[in-house]
C-alpha cells in the first residue's frame, strides 16, 4: 500500500510518498537530513519518496520540522489502515562509540521523551537541536508515544545516526503485523 501527501506553506513545499518497500528517493535540500532519512528508510523497511523545496537560506528548521509533520500524518494513515500490529517496539543501537535507545508505543497518545545531549551544536551545517524538533513533529502527528535516550556520547554524527536507526528499528518492530483480530489495546481501540 502507498500513502502520499503534499503540504505547502510560505516556508516549505513538500511532497512525500511512503510504501512498504526498499525503494527510496530523498531530496530535502538538507544533506545531513537526507542521510538520516535514508538510514531510517533502510532500517524501518519503509520506502520514502521525499521532495522538498524549503527556505533553507533562512536555516533548516522549517524544512526539518515540516517533513516530520507530513511523515507523521502519513504514518498515522498507515497505522489506521493496518490496525493489527505488535504495538510496542524497543531497540538499543550502537553506532561505534555511541549508544541510543528508542522505545515506541503505537498508542494513539502523542508523547515524546527526548533525552539526548549532543557533543556538538552542528553536524556540518545542520543544527543538532533540529533532531528533537523532527521527532516531536513526527510523534505528535503519528500519535505515537516515543522515548529516545542517547546513552553514550561520542562523535555527533554517530550520536544522531544511532538515534535515527534505533527509532527506525523500534518502529518497525511495533508495526509488525499480527494475526490477532483484536486491536492491540485492552480498551479495544487506539485513537
Amino acid at each position: 500500500m502507498t500513502y502520499q501527501m503534499k503540504r505547502e506553506t510560505k516556508e516549505t513545499k513538500i511532497a512525500i510518498e511512503i510504501a512498504q518497500s526498499a525503494d527510496s528517493h530523498i531530496a530535502t535540500g538538507v544533506g545531513f537530513l537526507d542521510h538520516m532519512l535514508t538510514l531510517f528508510s533502510f532500517h524501518s523497511g519503509i520506502g520514502l519518496h521525499i521532495d522538498v523545496n524549503g527556505d533553507t537560506w533562512v536555516d533548516d528548521h522549517h524544512t526539518t520540522e515540516d517533513i516530520g509533520i507530513v511523515l507523521g500524518q502519513l504514518f498515522l494513515q498507515m497505522i489506521k489502515e493496518q490496525r493489527h500490529f505488535e504495538r510496542y517496539g524497543t531497540q538499543y543501537l550502537p553506532m561505534d562509540e555511541t549508544l541510543a535507545r528508542a522505545v515506541v508505543d503505537i498508542s494513539g497518545r502523542p508523547y515524546l521523551y527526548f533525552n539526548a545531549s549532543f557533543s556538538k551544536e552542528k553536524v556540518g551545517t545542520f543544527d543538532t537541536e533540529l533532531v528533537e524538533e523532527f521527532f516531536r513533529a513526527l510523534v505528535i502527528n503519528a500519535r505515537l508515544t516515543v522515548h529516545i535516550d542517547l546513552l553514550h556520547q561520542g562523535n555527533t554524527h554517530h550520536e544522531i545516526e544511532a538515534i535515527f536507526k534505533a527509532f527506525a528499528r523500534a518502529f518497525k518492530q511495533a508495526l509488525t503485523p499480527t494475526n490477532d483480530a483484536r486491536v492491540p489495546s485492552s480498551k479495544g481501540v487506539i485513537e
